[in-house]
């Protein structure tokens, strides 16, 4: 009788363990392709391809991460759009070639880039791998790009290394993009204050007195344009918000009727030192000026701006 129980538990517990023994198994399989390089890779373009900024930080390594996280999403796409050769957010797929290397396909109603990866070579916690990037309908191979991806293995897990020969220094990049930001942003909230001056000109042609905000300059919510929405500029600039900018609208006096009504306009970054450095300020007058006020509004005291 007790031969025959511990028979029984014997049965039981080899069935049991046949049971753990595939699930072991799936779960080394997917730590093995989760420590593939080109698996990681693969992983990388992809998340690329639909801008996945989330994910993308994942494959980062800890001082890229860090660096990554307090970039402006302007700059963390300009990031991965690097990556895929793409302005626009994509469908990403993957496939493996005749050769079973893994082909990523990054979808855009106007193209599909074709990123193909090469065997890695791996030297240490270094690999390398050749990937090709081309647009996936060019038979001639004529924009075909060629480039060496590197990984590095930080805690048993592969990370970002560089892209072709340049080291990928998120730190030293962000200061870069930060910079070139500013420069794009300044030059346009100049342009919007341009913009916002002309199209408070032609409120005050149509409905002889000044707009009372900026919202009266935008489109209308349904049917034509009247008073409260003129549909003279577009909604992020009569919001008062365009590209890290900040707009303000005042009527200087009480009189806003007619010709002698008077207007100033002023434009601050959103955040000072990251969107923009220079705040802008349009008098009475119609002159515009620019100074650095440390995100404050600026005055006319300030150097004009032709």
């Amino acid at each position: 009788m007790k031969s025959r129980k511990l028979s029984q538990v014997v049965q039981c517990g080899l069935a049991f363990l046949a049971l753990l023994l595939p699930l072991a198994a799936i779960r080394a399989a997917q730590a093995d392709q989760s420590n593939d390089p080109a698996t990681v890779l693969r992983d990388i373009l992809m998340s690329s391809c639909s801008q996945d900024s989330k994910r993308f930080a994942g494959f980062l390594t800890a001082r890229n991460a860090s660096a990554f996280a307090v970039m402006t999403p302007a700059a963390q796409a300009t990031l991965l759009k690097r990556f895929v050769l793409l302005d626009q957010v994509g469908n990403p797929r993957s496939q493996a070639d005749a050769s079973g290397n893994l082909v990523v396909f990054c979808v855009t109603p106007a193209v599909t880039t074709q990123l193909e990866i090469g065997k890695p070579e791996i030297r240490d916690n270094v690999a390398y791998m050749p990937l090709v990037v081309k647009d996936a309908t060019d038979t001639t191979d004529a924009n075909t790009r060629r480039v060496i991806m590197g990984l590095v293995r930080e805690n048993n897990h592969w990370k970002l290394l560089s892209l072709g020969l340049l080291l990928l220094d998120l730190p030293t990049l962000a200061e870069e993009w930060d910079r070139a930001e500013i420069q794009n942003n300044e030059k346009s909230a100049v342009a919007s204050i341009k913009e916002l001056s002309v199209a408070i000109e032609k409120y005050r042609v149509s409905y002889t007195r000044l707009p009372q905000t900026l919202t009266e300059l935008g489109p209308p919510d349904k049917g034509a344009p009247k008073s409260d929405r003129a549909g003279l500029v577009e909604a992020d600039l009569a919001s008062g918000r365009r590209d890290g900018y900040a707009f303000r609208y005042v009527i200087v006096g009480a009189n806003d009727v007619g010709a002698p009504a008077i207007y100033e306009l002023a434009a601050i970054p959103v955040e000072y030192g990251r969107t923009g450095a220079r705040s802008f300020f349009r008098d009475g007058k119609g002159v515009l000026h620019g100074g650095d006020h440390r995100g404050a509004v600026g005055t006319l005291m300030d150097p004009k701006i032709e």
